[in-house]
C-alpha cells in the first residue's frame, strides 16, 4: 500500500544516559522500507552526551525530535511515554528502546497495513530475537497470534513484546495512555486495549532485545513479580485463567528470593519457556 509523506507513524523513545546504544536503535529506524513516521525521542534529563547524539540525527533528518523532559518524583517510564503520545502527529504509536533496534525492516508497513486494512483492532506485535550484550543471538520467541487465544493467556504472562508493537493513537489518548505502573506500564495498557478492540502479534521477528542486565525489572525481581500480581487481580473479572496466572506469577515472586547465583544459571531458560509457552 502506498502513503504520502505525511506523518503516519509516531515512533516514542524515551531515553536516559544511553548515548552508547541510541545510535543504533535510531539507524534501525532509519533503514525501516515505511517511511511516513517521526521519531520522538523523550530525554529523560541524561548527563552522558545523549542530546548530541541525537541532534546529529535530527539536523540531517527533521523526523527526528529531541524533547528535553525534566526528572519525574513518579517511578518508571509512564509519564514521559505519555508525553511522547501527547504531542505525536501520526495516526499510529510504536514503541522502541534506546538500546534495542527493529530487526525487520518492513517491521512499521506491515504492522500499519494490516490496521488500516482491520479497522477492528486497536494493538498489533511480533516476536523478538533476544540477544547478549555482543548482539549474539540467544533465543527467538513469539507471542500468541490470534485475538481470542491472546486473551485466554493475558494474564499468564505479558501478551505483547513492548519494542514491537504499533497502537491507535485516538484509542490511546482516550483510555488516559500509560498509567503509573512502574514496570507494567505497558502490560496493563495491553489489557486496557483489549476492553475495546481486537489484538494480534505477527509470527514474525520485529525486534532484537539486549538482555545484558541493564533490564529494570531483573534487578528488581520481587518488586517486578508484587506488581504483576496486582495487575493480574486486578482484571481477574476482564480475563479468564486467574488462579492460573497466580500460582505462575506467584512462583515468579519465589523465584526472587532465590540466591543470585543460582537464578543468574536458570534465569535465561526461564526466560525463554515463560516467553515461548505463557
Amino acid at each position: 500500500m502506498e502513503y504520502s509523506n505525511n506523518i503516519l507513524v509516531s515512533i516514542v523513545m524515551p531515553t536516559y544516559n544511553r548515548a552508547g546504544t541510541l545510535g543504533m536503535a535510531i539507524e534501525s529506524v532509519l533503514k525501516q522500507s515505511f517511511q511516513s513516521w517521526e521519531l520522538i525521542i523523550v530525554d529523560n534529563e541524561s548527563t552522558d552526551n545523549t542530546e548530541e547524539v541525537v541532534k546529529k540525527y535530527s539536523e540531517k533528518d527533521k523526523r527526528i525530535k529531541y524533547c528535553y523532559v525534566k526528572k519525574s518524583s513518579n517511578k518508571g517510564i509512564s509519564e514521559y511515554l505519555n508525553y511522547g503520545i501527547s504531542i505525536a502527529e501520526g495516526r499510529y504509536i510504536a514503541r522502541l528502546d534506546d538500546d534495542d533496534e527493529w530487526y525487520d525492516q518492513n517491521k512499521l508497513s506491515k504492522q500499519v497495513d494490516f490496521l488500516e486494512q482491520n479497522s477492528d483492532y486497536i494493538l498489533v506485535g511480533g516476536g523478538a530475537v533476544m540477544v547478549d550484550g555482543n548482539r549474539k543471538e540467544i533465543f527467538k520467541f513469539y507471542k500468541r497470534d490470534k485475538d481470542d487465544i491472546i486473551r485466554r493467556h493475558a494474564l499468564l504472562a505479558n501478551p505483547f513484546w513492548h519494542n514491537t508493537v504499533m497502537f491507535r493513537k485516538k484509542e490511546a489518548l482516550e483510555l488516559g495512555g500509560y498509567r503509573n505502573f512502574r514496570f507494567v506500564e505497558d502490560w496493563d495498557l495491553w489489557l486496557r486495549f483489549g476492553e475495546v478492540g481486537k489484538l494480534y502479534n505477527f509470527k514474525e521477528y520485529f525486534s532484537l532485545y539486549m538482555n545484558a542486565g541493564q533490564n529494570l525489572s531483573v534487578g528488581n525481581q520481587k518488586l517486578a513479580a508484587k506488581t504483576i500480581l496486582k495487575l493480574i487481580k486486578l482484571y481477574r473479572y476482564k480475563y479468564p485463567n486467574y488462579w492460573k496466572a497466580f500460582i505462575i506469577n506467584f512462583l515468579q515472586y519465589m523465584f526472587a528470593f532465590l540466591p543470585l547465583f543460582i537464578k543468574k544459571r536458570v534465569q535465561n531458560f526461564l526466560f525463554f519457556v515463560k516467553r515461548n509457552y505463557l
